[in-house]
Formats: structure tokens, C-alpha cells, sequence
């Protein structure tokens, strides 16, 4: 069925975000999310060799991102590469991307649930990370204008934290530069997998384009919106490890579970530590918000196309939101939450976003320089360097990210098999 179509019978949603709003909800995604749970591993990987991971990752994600500006701004739809890749490369293609993003990003909204149990409540983690999906999904079902706003307000709190714990860092009487520098022990293996690590950080600009239908003038304000958001999440990424790998240092920043926490510990600012430890927690709420605001979207696209139950493509009349894809993201989340590993949802995730955007970066090499194609070199990168970096993760994450798109394509095969008999 085609998207138009399809829209018209699920309900169309409404065009709420400009520019200033579609920015404020990447960066939500994005800040918070690598800051406060993907530096320890990142550290562990690479070792001294994390600025170049961070690096690294960022380059990836800047072809994914202009890729993405360029088709979300040719295609304002719900559902980012799904609608990209059923578009312009086939129904199995979208298909493919929109399995690996919604399972990936579920695992990614468990996680930052789990985070935010972790640092608000130790002892009752996984219990407030339930509290927390049912509390994100209420706010999200009462449409997507309060959840911009919910969002401004969680993002300006995480930016002061992290800019008390620059200054902490930077002017502590135990900083050294010389923890910046490159060892011996910084393995290209151990910089590309510590660069898959990272670029679960930065995924939160697909955000952007999967709301694509709710962004008046996407043509404009997408593309503005999702280079401004990683612009300025790279720079407070960059200051944040720069500080906090010159008070620690690689090896003590690898075994943290706290690394920020511990970084202002060690400047001689204790009094900080739960200021910080309260900044995580809302960090990995504006993160669980934009990712639920992702998933279900995408799901809402899927279901549209019957790739998903299509009870799930119905929108809420009054509040003009996907309420059902929601309510169903929400129920899974909170059940994974209840039971889920933090570290392990991270490289899980990473492995099927790179997935996603692989096939984005393919998508952006067939559009016409008519329709805004991106200079050449943008998509060759992105595509080469996402199956790069998702091969590098940890071997269980790639067993499972694999295991998991193979079930998708198996599922598709049944399926157009059964359709094909009938």
C-alpha cells in the first residue's frame, strides 16, 4: 500500500515542530544518552585511544545524518529510512530498516530507563524504570507539542550539569594533559569498536526525521534541524571526554560505572556528585522521551503498511498522536525494563541502528541532484562505515544484532510467501 494511501486510512498526524523544536528534540536523544552510559565502555575498548573512537564516530554520524536531512526533507512521512528505503530501494529494503530500528531502539529505551533507575534510586532500579516508561508514554500520548516542551526543560538542565562538570574537571588540581595522550594500547580494532560504542550517542537525529510528518516545512526545517543538533552535541561530547579522561584517565574512566560522578569526585568537588548523579537521571529521561517518540512513529509507519498489526496505524483524534503504537511501545519497554541489562542493551542497539542507517546511506546515493543529493563521498562513507562499526561491537552484540535482522528477513519471506499463494 502506498504511504499516502496508507496515511489517509490511518489518520494523518499534525505539524506542530519548527526549526528551534526539531533541534531540542534531537539533542534530548542525543545528550544524555553516551555521556552517562557510553564513555566506560567506549574507555575499555580503546583505551587511550577514545578521543579518536569519539572522533571516529562522529564522522559516521554526520554522512548518516546529512543522508537522513536529505531524504527526511524528500520524503516528510512518519518512519525515517522505512519510508526511505521502501521508496527507493524496495519493500524489503524499508522493511529491514524499519525492523532493525524499532528492536534496536526498543533495547536503546530500556536502557535509558534502566539509567535513569540506576542513578536516581540504586536500590529499586529496575522498578523506577518501569515508573518512568509509564510516566514518558502518558506525556507522550497527550500529543507531541508538550513533549517538545517537557523536552527544552530536560535538555537546559542536562547542559548546566555537564558544564559544571567541564569547569569541575578543567580546573582541578589533578587534570593532566598527558591523560590525552595516544598509547600504545590504543588498537585500531579496539578505536573502531569503541567508535560503535559511541555512535549509540549520537543516533538520537533520527528523531528528527522519523517526526518528519509532524515538522511544518520539513523541507527547510529538517535539513536545518538535524546538522544543528549534531553540531552541538558533538561539541558538548567533545568538551565532556576531553575533561573527564584528563581528571581520570583512560583506565580509571574504563572501570567507572559512574564516570562523571567520579570525575568531580576526584577534582575535589563532592558536593557536586549528586547534582550530577540527579542530571543522569533526567538525561536518560529526555533520552527514553525521544526514543519513544522514534519507535513509535516508525511502528505507525509499519503498521500503515500492514508490515505491523494495523491496529497500530490508528491516531488519537483529539491529541493527533500514533496513541495505540505508543501504548504498545510503552507496555514492551516497561516489561524490558523490568528484566534488561543496561551495557548490554547499548552494543544491541548500536548494532541495528548502524543497520538502519547503512541502508539510509544507499537510499541518499540513488536520489537525483534534483532532489538534493548529498555530495558523493557523504553516503559512500556512511555506508561503508556503518557495517565497519557494527562488525567492531563486542561479539554477543553482533551475534545478537545479526540473529535478530536474519528473524526479520525470515519473517518478510513468510510472509510474501503466504501473500503470494493467496
Amino acid at each position: 500500500m502506498g504511504g499516502s494511501a496508507a496515511a489517509a486510512e490511518g489518520g494523518e498526524l499534525k505539524r506542530h515542530l519548527g526549526v528551534f523544536d526539531a533541534v531540542v528534540i534531537g539533542l534530548g536523544s542525543m545528550i544524555g544518552a553516551g555521556v552517562f552510559a557510553a564513555l566506560g565502555p567506549a574507555a575499555a575498548a580503546a583505551g587511550s585511544g577514545l578521543l579518536p573512537g569519539l572522533g571516529l564516530a562522529a564522522v559516521v554520524a554526520y554522512c548518516n545524518a546529512t543522508s537522513s536531512a536529505r531524504l527526511a526533507a524528500r520524503y516528510p512521512q512518519s518512519g525515517g529510512t522505512y519510508v526511505y528505503g521502501r521508496e527507493r530501494l524496495g519493500p524489503f529494503w524499508g522493511y529491514l530498516a524499519g525492523w532493525g530500528f524499532v528492536v534496536g531502539k526498543t533495547a536503546s529505551c530500556a536502557a535509558m530507563a534502566l539509567t535513569v533507575g540506576v542513578y536516581a534510586w540504586p536500590g529499586q532500579a529496575h522498578w523506577v524504570a518501569v515508573a518512568s516508561v509509564v510516566a514518558l508514554t502518558a506525556v507522550n500520548y497527550v500529543g507531541v507539542r508538550k513533549s517538545a516542551w517537557f523536552t527544552r526543560a530536560i535538555v537546559a538542565v542536562v547542559l548546566a550539569v555537564l558544564a559544571a562538570v567541564v569547569t569541575a574537571c578543567l580546573t582541578g588540581g589533578t587534570t593532566e594533559a598527558a591523560r590525552l595522550e595516544i598509547g600504545a594500547d590504543a588498537g585500531f580494532g579496539g578505536v573502531l569498536r569503541a567508535a560503535g560504542l559511541l555512535f549509540f550517542a549520537f543516533a538520537g537525529y533520527a528523531r528528527i526525521a522519523t517526526l518528519g510528518e509532524e515538522v511544518r516545512n520539513p523541507e527547510r526545517t529538517i535539513p536545518r534541524a538535524i546538522p544543528l543538533a549534531l553540531g552541538i552535541t558533538l561539541a558538548v561530547y567533545a568538551a565532556v571526554a576531553v575533561a573527564v579522561l584528563s581528571m581520570l584517565g583512560p583506565d580509571r574512566l574504563a572501570h567507572a560505572t559512574a564516570p562523571l560522578a567520579d570525575a568531580v569526585r576526584a577534582a575535589g568537588v563532592p558536593g557536586l556528585v549528586p547534582v550530577v548523579r540527579a542530571g543522569a537521571a533526567v538525561a536518560a529521561l529526555g533520552s527514553l522521551l525521544a526514543l519513544i517518540l522514534g519507535v513509535s512513529r516508525t511502528t505507525l509507519a509499519m503498521a500503515r503498511d500492514r508490515h505491523l498489526p494495523q491496529a497500530l496505524a490508528a491516531v488519537h483524534p483529539r491529541f493527533q498522536v500514533p496513541h495505540r503504537a505508543e501504548l504498545a511501545v510503552g507496555a514492551i519497554v516497561a516489561v524490558l525494563a523490568a528484566t534488561a541489562d543496561v551495557r548490554g542493551a547499548i552494543g544491541f542497539s548500536s548494532f541495528g541502528v548502524l543497520a538502519y542507517y547503512a541502508i539510509a546511506n544507499v537510499c541518499a546515493w540513488t536520489l537525483t541532484p534534483a532532489e538534493g543529493r548529498p555530495a558523493r563521498i557523504v553516503p559512500v562513507l556512511g555506508a561503508a562505515g556503518c557495517p565497519a562499526l557494527a562488525f567492531a561491537l563486542p561479539l554477543v552484540s553482533v551475534l545478537w544484532g545479526a540473529a535478530v535482522l536474519v528473524l526479520g528477513a525470515g519473517v518478510y519471506g513468510l510472509r510474501s510467501a503466504a501473500a503470494a499463494r493467496t
